[in-house]
């Protein structure tokens, strides 16, 4: 008996809680309605997809080199600042780093992180300095001095570069660096990003 009077009532319930709904228009489902052409929403992500795939084109951009090649040795000093040319080349990925100038020379636009390092033997009279340029700007350096022992100073930047941009080492001028087989002395930089 009382499940032939609950049934009843339940169907009372129910047809009276539908009937609110589609009677009220300020009702909004508490998810999005899915998409009625789902190969229209698909064909629009392939599109993206693709156009970011096209702006990152030839975006894989990274170098790592040094100065030593063969014999270990000292750099300079020279009487004014002078490109440092690192020939020993780890990685190129882009070929946007010429071994035979020392520049890197931007591929693509966008957000470049470099990283330098240098080091020398102590001496009282010379440091060992280099500074990291950008076409013909000095934007950072990396500095040390000191009597005895080995010394080194490192730095590192990330730089907004147009194509074609070029950025290079160069030594203080009457400062010395030393590099051999254990590779103090290396310039490295990849592309984060294009813009």
């Amino acid at each position: 008996m009382e499940l032939a009077v609950f049934f009843p009532l339940l169907l009372l319930v129910c047809s009276a809680s539908t009937g609110s709904v589609t009677k009220n228009a300020d009702y909004k489902p508490p998810y999005e309605p899915l998409p009625y052409d789902i190969h229209a929403v698909l064909s629009d992500m392939k599109a993206e997809i693709g156009q970011l795939q096209k702006r990152n084109e030839g975006g894989q951009v990274a170098f790592s080199a040094s100065l030593y090649t063969k014999h270990r040795r000292h750099f300079g000093p020279f009487k004014k600042r002078t490109p440092l040319v690192y020939k020993y080349v780890v990685t190129n990925i882009g070929h946007a780093y010429d071994s035979n100038t020392g520049i890197f020379t931007a591929p693509l636009r966008g957000a470049y992180h470099f990283e330098f390092h240098v080091g020398a033997h102590g001496d009282k009279r010379r440091a060992a300095g280099v500074l990291l340029y950008k076409n013909e700007h000095h934007v950072f350096s990396a500095y040390e001095q000191q009597t005895a022992h080995y010394g080194s100073a490192s730095n590192s930047v990330s730089l907004i570069l147009e194509k074609g941009d070029k950025v290079s080492i160069r030594m203080f001028a009457n400062r010395r660096v030393y590099d051999d087989h254990n590779h103090y002395c290396t310039f490295s930089g990849h592309l984060m990003f294009t813009m």
